[in-house]
């Protein structure tokens, strides 16, 4: 097997960690920096049984921040290019994320190698899989399949294109074989949960961090990481809190204010709420979206990080045209 890895590491080889340390880590990545406990995760999504640590190479590209999208983890291990996102807020564009992030690392392999794309010879790849763990507030299948073709305009399964994300739903209660089989999976899962019931009785988002905390400690959930680590994980978890900057990033990226000018329905209202012309259209776009998928205002709502009170605007206003 140390044979076989290291045929690997010479094919594969143009890859190294670095890491960009302009940027803070996320509490999953921070959890999941370690190759055991990466490689104990790898083995209780693929019901695989690897003990060897050094089966695994972290890779990252360059920089860890590409198209203003964050990576997580991504790893290699036989072949087998890994690629391995949390996400507390669920988007359906992971398998785009997906797609853009494969496609750079395919470019820097084939640049590496010198490879000819025009060749006669078939160059090979390192075979993708793209995993992605939810821990949000909306209620998700334990299981679930994201695909790039959804986002086709002639519909799933069109197209010469498909990147597919498995998306596993970690909270409390969810894919309990699964946090069974991964120590540090299931203390990431209830770490979080304890810090979202401590929010739901009203304490202050740095209050229900810090008794998570000592409530965690107790229990034995994540001693090694709450007690070496304690202020850096408390920068980490308000920071990826930050529920009204992240809507407001997330609307921003690749619209400019020129986006849909030919939609100006319920703008000037939209502009009252700090919405630019592009922005509101986009969210506009995607309410109307979730409304005629048969979700309520209530569920749009939470999962656009956004106020009920908008979302029930947007709907009178498609409504009425």
């Amino acid at each position: 097997m140390a044979k076989r890895m290291a045929w690997y590491r010479r094919y594969f080889g143009w890859w190294s960690l670095r890491v960009n340390r302009r940027y803070k880590d996320r509490l999953f990545r921070f959890l999941f920096r370690n190759k055991k406990d990466l490689l104990d995760l790898y083995n209780a999504v693929n019901g695989s049984s690897y003990e060897d640590p050094d089966d695994l190479e972290i890779v990252t590209l360059d920089d860890v921040i590409f198209m203003k999208m964050r990576n997580d983890l991504s790893f290699m291990i036989f072949g087998q290019l890994n690629l391995y996102e949390h996400q507390s807020t669920f988007t359906p564009n992971m398998p785009l994320r997906g797609l853009l992030y494969f496609a750079r690392q395919y470019e820097g392999l084939i640049a590496q190698r010198k490879d000819n794309v025009y060749g006669s010879r078939l160059i090979k790849l390192p075979t993708p899989a793209y995993v992605v763990f939810y821990n949000g507030k909306t209620d998700r299948e334990d299981r679930t399949e994201l695909l790039l073709s959804d986002a086709f305009e002639a519909g799933p399964g069109s197209g010469c294109l498909e990147c597919r994300a498995v998306m596993l739903n970690v909270n409390r209660g969810h894919n309990q074989e699964l946090l069974g089989k991964c120590r540090r999976l299931w203390e990431y899962s209830e770490f979080v949960a304890e810090v979202n019931e401590n929010l739901s009785r009203n304490q202050s988002l740095k209050a229900a961090i810090t008794n998570a905390m000592d409530r965690c400690i107790q229990r034995e959930i994540l001693t090694d990481i709450l007690l070496k680590n304690r202020a850096e994980v408390l920068h980490m978890l308000l920071t990826e809190y930050d529920e009204k900057k992240h809507m407001k990033d997330t609307y921003k990226e690749g619209f400019d204010d020129g986006y849909g000018a030919g939609e100006q329905i319920g703008y000037d209202r939209g502009e009252q709420d700090g919405y630019s012309r592009g922005e509101y259209n986009m969210l506009k776009k995607l309410v109307e979206k979730k409304w005629q998928g048969g979700k309520d205002a209530g569920t749009i709502a939470e999962e656009l990080e956004t106020e009920r009170e908008l979302v029930e605007r947007i709907i009178s206003q498609i409504e009425e045209h």
